[in-house]
């Protein structure tokens, strides 16, 4: 690895930190604005694999907040895009995708030999069902919760999700985690702004959060700032989790 690509990191997290940076295997499940913002954070800072899981193509409306979004990546895969970014950025970060949705059919395979999860997942099943695997087979994980709807970032804050209040996509959360034994130990990045009110969705459709029932959501208006301080937050929680803990060994092979 060239270390004088990450001189300032070793500078100010110190030689140990980067070490475990190096040797640490991270999964980012969603490559939105929050996520995309995340992942760029942690291979810039040397994270050496990262497991990286969005279903999505690059569409026009992305081009306002998320990083793989360009007129020149229009219609592409996210996660391939990330990829060939993460590359540019850091060619020794191993980096793995998988263009589909996180499922009880592939929890296993995508939660495999991570030392931490970054949930960016913006519909309710997915997100809640991720959390309740994290939690139960005790990965480290930090989850961001909704960052549409949403104008001034002083109002994001880190909680644990028993203690979150006003944001919507948290009640709902904390309800399904409720009803499976699961009151707190899950740490979130979220909002206490409330939401704004948006405009009626279209006829036929129903305003949730992603619950993939056959629902349509209906659009949200977003910022091109703050969903990228959530990621950028998540991101900075992850290093300074991995800079003092003693689960990332510096000798691990």
């Amino acid at each position: 690895m060239n270390n004088d690509q990450f001189s300032r990191t070793r500078l100010l997290f110190g030689e140990e930190a980067l070490l475990r940076f190096q040797r640490a295997r991270v999964a980012v499940l969603g490559l939105g604005g929050v996520g995309s913002y995340a992942v760029e954070a942690l291979a810039r800072s040397g994270i050496g694999f990262l497991r990286l899981v969005d279903f999505d193509r690059v569409n026009i409306s992305n081009l306002n907040r998320q990083l793989p979004a360009l007129h020149s990546t229009l219609g592409r895969l996210k996660t391939e895009v990330m990829q060939e970014r993460i590359r540019d950025i850091n060619p020794e970060c191993v980096v793995e995708i998988y263009s589909g949705f996180f499922s009880q059919e592939v929890q296993d395979e995508l939660l495999e030999g991570v030392d931490f999860v970054l949930d960016a997942i913006d519909s309710l099943g997915p997100k809640a069902g991720l959390l309740e695997q994290v939690f139960r087979r005790k990965i480290p994980v930090i989850a961001c919760l909704g960052a549409a709807s949403r104008f001034d970032p002083s109002r994001i804050e880190l909680a644990d999700i028993a203690q979150t209040h006003t944001c919507p996509l948290a009640r709902k959360l904390r309800k399904y985690l409720h009803r499976r034994g699961i009151e707190s130990g899950i740490p979130v990045i979220y909002s206490t702004e409330p939401p704004i009110s948006q405009f009626p969705p279209a006829a036929g459709t129903e305003e949730e959060w992603g619950e993939s029932r056959g629902r349509i959501r209906g659009t949200l208006g977003s910022s091109s700032y703050l969903p990228a301080i959530v990621g950028l937050w998540a991101a900075s929680y992850i290093l300074r989790q991995l800079a003092s803990s003693e689960r990332i060994n510096p000798d691990k092979k």
